[in-house]
């Protein structure tokens, strides 16, 4: 255990769980070399398809010390989002994946994650510290598995032994030491469920996604007027976003709970009006709307991602009408 700092493990514990955070680990700082050669050879495959920013800031995704020249730790931290009650018992409805059902985590969690580190310099003022949640260049998953918060599934998400997959990762740059988490072992063992159920087989060996195949990416980040026809009549009507390779792990079948943070539950649009959750969609809704209308009622939502004219998209691509 580091010596002399009053921030230490257990009072970062008691402080990220005071603010609704469900897991918190440790790591040492460290380059990522095997880490950035696995990545480079997925860059290599393709898989990241559209995603060119993923091509971009290799070096900072291997050492972190090019964004915090003082950092000595990492803390990872995850937020639970499975929601408490699922989707209506009606195969006809447009789904959504589950994250997006309620107001954009990256708020929920930069608020969080801003107050921590407010709390960190109020123990200890010469607090140096940089935080992301997913829109940096660092490697999320990998420091999540480097701190303890689980192992990386087939699926490429962290699994956890107590709460599954279900959850939001964040991680804390900074230059403060602390006892690191052990590592977690890899409980996959030879279940497949995941691998098996990709209706576009998405999940490839090596703990990959062909990103180019999977639904999640097809239906938010894909910026093109299309997608391609290979996939039609594949969607389970996802769409925005897909849960297929998460609701079939048995580690979330059996350990998943529910979610506490209200936010996801409920939000607003950019004007502070209550919405409510992004369940299910309907053609209906998007007839007609301009694109002010949907930055409006969608501001707070994982939604506006994928645009208006995604949305129209992927409604037209499962429908097979036109919008």
């Amino acid at each position: 255990m580091p010596t002399g700092n009053k921030l230490d493990n257990e009072t970062v514990i008691r402080l990220a769980s005071e603010l609704g955070f469900t897991l918190t680990g440790f790591a040492l700082y460290q380059k990522l070399g095997k880490e950035t050669s696995l990545l480079m050879e997925w860059l290599g495959k393709g898989y990241h398809a559209g995603m060119e920013y993923m091509a971009k800031n290799t070096d900072k995704r291997e050492d972190p010390a090019l964004i915090l020249p003082s950092v000595k730790s990492v803390i990872s931290l995850a937020l639970n989002y499975k929601p408490a009650v699922g989707f209506p018992p009606d195969e006809d409805k447009l789904k959504v994946s589950s994250y997006a059902w309620g107001e954009d985590y990256h708020y929920i969690m930069w608020d969080k994650l801003s107050l921590l580190v407010e709390k960190f310099r109020e123990t200890e003022p010469d607090t140096e510290a940089v935080y992301y949640v997913d829109t940096g260049p660092v490697m999320d998953k990998v420091w999540a598995v480097k701190a303890g918060l689980g192992w990386m599934g087939k699926h490429s998400n962290i699994i956890n032994r107590e709460i599954g997959s279900w959850f939001f990762i964040a991680n804390i740059f900074i230059n403060k030491e602390f006892t690191p988490s052990p590592e977690v072992e890899d409980f996959c063992g030879t279940c497949t469920a995941c691998i098996d159920a990709c209706p576009t087989e998405a999940i490839v060996p090596g703990r990959m996604i062909d990103s180019g195949r999977c639904i999640s990416y097809l239906t938010i980040e894909n910026k093109s007027d299309i997608i391609p026809d290979e996939f039609r009549g594949k969607f389970e009507n996802w769409v925005f976003g897909c849960d297929i390779c998460q609701d079939v792990c048995p580690w979330n079948i059996r350990f998943s709970v529910p979610a506490t943070e209200p936010r996801f539950e409920q939000f607003t649009d950019s004007e502070g009006n209550p919405m409510p959750k992004n369940v299910t969609l309907t053609s209906a809704q998007f007839e007609g709307i301009s694109e002010r209308e949907f930055r409006k009622k969608f501001d707070r939502s994982p939604l506006k991602r994928a645009k208006l004219k995604g949305i129209k998209r992927n409604i037209q691509f499962v429908t097979g009408q036109k919008i």
